[in-house]
């Protein structure tokens, strides 16, 4: 699980967008860049090349 203190601080690579952390997929979501970016180990990688992109279901899930 990542730490309350982490999601605060973190922010999205490519826009520097708020993040949500969604548990059970292990991910960290940017809305805006409609990004997903997976939690491994709990530590996050954020990497762009490394983000997969969100369906319009998964938008309009966490929208």
């Amino acid at each position: 699980m990542l730490d309350q203190k982490l999601l605060t601080i973190l922010a999205c690579p490519v826009c520097k967008g708020e993040l949500r952390y969604d548990k059970s997929a292990k991910e960290l979501i940017c809305l805006l860049d409609a990004l997903a970016f997976p939690v491994k180990d709990d530590v996050p990688v954020m990497l762009s090349n490394e983000a997969r992109s969100l369906s319009l279901e998964e938008r309009e899930k966490y929208g």
